[in-house]
């Protein structure tokens, strides 16, 4: 079995932003409703005052506003399916698993058009919270070991936030170039270690060549 990481793994950005602004160029109402406290929900996380779990809950809140989700899901998808990276619709195998911190509502629908399985963040659309951990950094690692899945053959992901899972896969692979290049995994030497930890402690993107 083969495990991916999504945002800008095989996905180039990060989808949950991205269906956020495809739904405020829909809903301008959004641009007063959500965008504002958004900002200072950044600002907050930028300086410290504000956790990553929080970050996202927050961030996730855009979800509550929209009366037409379904609709725009699909129209979303539509437009941007075409972006999942060429590398891995060529190694693509109907028992990978992708596994992602992104909202269950939108990595779902990708998920099932690629015919593969899929992990992500369960969040109430309705009441703005999330039903489980968000599936980040340590959850997924734990996640794999609660559920019994089998052997990892290969890991992939953007980030080295997702080191406690790479190190259950048989090999590990670090993709940057937003998406698009394929690397082995780091070996964890004291400076790697160091960015693992600041990584899983901040919850931003720390790639290898930061």
């Amino acid at each position: 079995m083969n495990v991916y990481d999504f945002d800008g793994t095989i996905f180039p950005g990060d989808c949950s932003i991205g269906f956020a602004f495809w739904c405020m160029k829909r809903h301008p109402k959004l641009w007063i409703t959500f965008f504002p406290g958004m900002i200072r929900t950044y600002i907050g996380h930028k300086t410290g005052k504000i956790p990553n779990y929080l970050l996202q809950r927050r961030m996730f809140s855009y979800l509550t506003m929209i009366d037409d989700f379904d609709e725009q899901i699909v129209r979303y998808w539509d437009k941007n399916e075409k972006k999942i990276s060429s590398w891995y619709l060529a190694q693509k195998r109907p028992d990978d698993l992708i596994i992602s911190a992104s909202p269950d509502c939108i990595i779902g629908p990708i998920a099932k058009r690629l015919g593969v399985n899929f992990i992500a963040t369960e969040f109430d659309r309705e009441y703005g919270i999330f039903l489980n951990n968000l599936m980040y950094a340590r959850e997924k690692a734990k996640y794999i070991f609660d559920h019994g899945f089998p052997v990892i053959d290969n890991f992939y992901s953007d980030s080295l936030a997702d080191t406690p899972l790479a190190l259950c896969a048989e090999k590990a692979h670090l993709v940057t170039g937003n998406a698009s290049v394929v690397n082995d995994w780091p070996d964890m030497d004291e400076e790697t270690r160091n960015k693992v930890k600041k990584k899983i402690d901040t919850g931003w993107n720390i790639h290898l060549e930061d």
